[in-house]
């Protein structure tokens, strides 16, 4: 299981940013200096801002990364993790150079969970999910992170990096859009 290695290396990561001071810097994903280190669009879905962040995003890799990976193997579920991440860093750079969001360093794996998230709104539409504690299906539940995240983009002061999420998202759902039969009914 991919998704629960990924998991491992991001704990791993964590351990190496809490003992090193110079090991978050020099991958988190700085819009000033994305050009100049192409890398930090990928180091920095491995890196976390802290315990909580590390948690929130471990907690929902563990719960919906292994039921996507088992629903459309590894090769794909890898392709949808890293296509989301990086689809996220540049989301996050595209409204930084539009002067939508400030220019400050980003880092987590949210753009490639949402990723997953969106995948699987388009392939199991009527999974059951809690959002703010409401029990929703899955494709109403990604309308709802659409709506939040987008207007989350807006809001300079809150430290989240809300284009790297919808970036995520896009590139999950329309991933898995892609996977879906032309005659099955997913969306």
């Amino acid at each position: 299981m991919f998704a629960l290695a990924i998991l491992a290396f991001i704990a791993f990561v964590f351990l190496l940013q809490l003992f090193f001071q110079w090991f978050t810097p020099a991958f988190w994903f700085n819009p000033a200096a994305a050009l100049a280190q192409p890398w930090t669009f990928i180091t920095s879905i491995f890196l976390h801002g802290g315990f909580a962040h590390l948690f929130f995003n471990g907690f929902a890799l563990f719960m919906f990364g292994p039921f996507l990976e088992q629903r459309i193997g590894s090769r794909r579920f890898l392709e949808v993790f890293f296509a989301a991440g990086i689809a996220g860093s540049i989301f996050y750079y595209l409204f930084v150079v539009a002067g939508i969001t400030p220019n400050l360093p980003a880092l987590g794996a949210s753009g490639a969970i949402f990723g997953i998230l969106g995948a699987l709104a388009v392939l199991t539409p009527d999974l059951q999910v809690l959002v703010f504690f409401f029990p929703m299906r899955m494709q109403q539940a990604a309308i709802v992170w659409v709506l939040f995240e987008f207007l989350g983009t807006f809001n300079t002061s809150s430290g989240i990096a809300s284009a790297a999420h919808l970036g995520g998202l896009f590139i999950g759902l329309a991933y898995a859009k892609f996977l879906v039969k032309p005659n099955a009914q997913a969306w």
